[in-house]
């Protein structure tokens, strides 16, 4: 999803863009525009001639982690991003014309259920697998400066677009009058929009007094039950119904659910600080423009 919206944005400015992924016959024919090279992020580094003449890198790799957590799951989400990431900086490494960034991708999950409590960068990571997973992520990523390249990690909330991921799961049962807050409503989105999400990341690419930890979150996080309620009235159906935490349990797993019944409530101090200009700081504002 952020992948797609973030190569149409660089070509639309007129950049040219290689991409890596598993797949190049498939993602050739859904962006043609790019040039696509096979790599196996766990198994080895991407290929040298996949940085000729490139300016800067985006990690967005990794596992989906919206499923029912296994051993075997767990195992396949670090390593994509651990292992994963250590390959393609030890590539970075290795290549005589480096490029000047990487904007590594990372997430909110870092900081753990936090209830009601204010959060930004400077907060101590939170437990969980969750949390630790993106604690090797990022510490994976740390090693690119080692080779002079600047380092910009992006923890990004969840991401509004209605074709994919978050809000995408949301927006059935509300079309059908059927849905509602989740196990309670009470825990806190930390939401972005999709545009906000390529822009900080284009900003981060651009931009060389970016580094270090940024989180990608409006300034503006709801509850639960705040967003459900915006879907309601952007959608003109009810959004009442709650979804009690035992279907999330039965659904993804109690660790998963767990998780689902939790949130954060991150403000992204360092975006601002910086000079970032969200487009998007309301969620009602938001979801108008995406449905």
């Amino acid at each position: 999803m952020i992948g797609t919206a973030l190569c149409d944005a660089l070509l639309a400015r007129g950049d040219t863009v290689a991409g890596l992924t598993r797949d190049p016959q498939g993602a050739r024919g859904t962006n043609p525009s790019v040039a696509w090279h096979a790599w196996e992020p766990t198994l080895e580094r991407p290929p040298a001639e996949a940085f000729d003449g490139v300016d800067g890198v985006v990690n967005l790799l990794g596992e989906k982690i919206d499923q029912r957590w296994t051993d075997d799951a767990k195992r396949r989400i670090m390593e994509s991003r651990r292992t994963g990431t250590r390959n393609l900086v030890a590539a970075i490494a290795g290549l005589q014309r480096k490029p000047g960034v990487l904007v590594n991708q990372s997430a909110i999950g870092f900081y753990g259920d936090r209830g009601e409590a204010i959060v930004d960068e400077s907060a101590e990571p939170g437990a969980g697998f969750d949390a630790e997973v993106v604690r090797e992520w990022e510490a994976a990523a740390r090693e690119v400066e080692a080779s002079g390249v600047r380092l910009a990690v992006v923890r990004t909330g969840h991401v509004l677009d209605p074709s994919d991921g978050f809000l995408a799961a949301l927006l059935p049962p509300i079309k059908l009058g059927v849905g509602g807050p989740l196990a309670g409503g009470r825990q806190y989105v930390s939401w972005i929009h999709i545009d906000d999400e390529v822009g900080i990341l284009l900003w981060a690419l651009d931009d060389e007094k970016v580094s270090g930890i940024v989180n990608a979150t409006a300034p503006s996080p709801v509850t639960n039950r705040e967003l459900s309620q915006a879907l309601g009235r952007a959608l003109h159906r009810p959004a009442v119904m709650p979804v009690p935490g035992l279907v999330l349990d039965l659904k993804f797993g109690k660790e998963f659910g767990a998780v689902l019944r939790g949130g954060q409530r991150v403000m992204p101090r360092r975006a601002l600080d910086l000079g970032y200009e969200f487009r998007y700081t309301d969620i009602d504002q938001a979801l108008k423009s995406l449905l």
